[in-house]
């Protein structure tokens, strides 16, 4: 879905494009016209209006990489919740890359955090990063911190990638009329157990509470977000990326021939950086 490269030629009647210009593109497709068979290749045949340029400055690693994980983080903070300056966001697994996004994101914008972690070990790592408050669930109980934390007020938006029993406690833990938008199923890794493949919700939250639980997938955005909106959303992260309020993991580059290191890296539980693939352009120390 991420790429970056440079503009090789240019479709009849193209405009707005020259040949040699640094662009990435918005991966998927939104407009007619045949899908895009992903960014693992040489080459991509895209529609002009899903390419955004970047400036020269920005690394291929960070270049490469907006248009996942700091989208993701932009879009459920700003579009899916509209977390406004001063209010409590809650989330779970904070230590993956789009949670430490979302707490570099909120600090920017004058949103307080709290956030779930499983290891002890991680908690002064959240706190030294920007996270307001984290919760262990090592050896805390996530409802009666929220409510320590929150007050009388409570939290009313929260997002998860955990799902399962996690996801069920961050639901319970919101204030009446709260919201939580489930992007991701961590829990659910190579899992064959029920429990972890599902987000139990109690009837009385979504009736007299008037709770809601609402999925988030990039994917299903970026198919139904206009072109203009895409390019907007995707510009807003990249001027966050260069101005250094978001900070992406460097990728590590691999040769396209070490594909099945690439891969495993990929799968890995804990990996603390994408693989990327590079390939070899024709003009010196110009990679695609």
């Amino acid at each position: 879905m991420e790429c970056v490269g440079r503009v090789a030629a240019l479709g009849p009647d193209t405009e707005g494009r020259k040949i040699g210009e640094r662009v990435v593109a918005a991966a998927l497709p939104a407009v007619p016209g045949p899908p895009m068979a992903g960014t693992w290749q040489e080459y991509l045949a895209i529609d002009t209006r899903r390419l955004l340029t970047v400036p020269d400055h920005l690394s291929d690693s960070d270049a490469c990489q907006l248009a996942v994980n700091p989208l993701t983080a932009l879009l459920l903070v700003t579009h899916e919740l509209d977390v406004q300056p001063g209010e409590w966001l809650l989330q779970t697994a904070a230590g993956s890359t789009v949670g430490r996004l979302v707490i570099q994101l909120a600090r920017h914008l004058g949103i307080r955090t709290i956030n779930v972690v499983r290891r002890r070990d991680a908690v002064e790592e959240i706190k030294a990063l920007g996270g307001d408050e984290v919760i262990c669930t090592e050896d805390e109980n996530l409802l009666q911190r929220v409510a320590e934390i929150a007050g009388s007020a409570g939290v009313r938006k929260a997002i998860d990638c955990v799902a399962g029993q996690v996801g069920a406690q961050v639901s319970q833990a919101l204030a009446p009329g709260g919201e939580l938008v489930v992007y991701g199923a961590l829990s659910t890794h190579r899992q064959t157990d029920p429990a972890a493949l599902t987000i139990p919700l109690q009837a009385r939250s979504v009736i007299y509470e008037t709770k809601t639980v609402r999925g988030f997938w990039l994917n299903r955005w970026f198919g139904t977000a206009s072109p203009e909106e895409a390019l907007r959303a995707l510009s807003q992260v990249r001027g966050l990326v260069a101005d250094g309020v978001l900070s992406i993991p460097q990728g590590r580059p691999f040769p396209l021939e070490h594909f099945p290191e690439a891969v495993a890296l990929a799968e890995a539980p804990a990996r603390d950086s994408k693989p990327l693939f590079v390939f070899e352009d024709d003009r010196e120390g110009d990679n695609g």
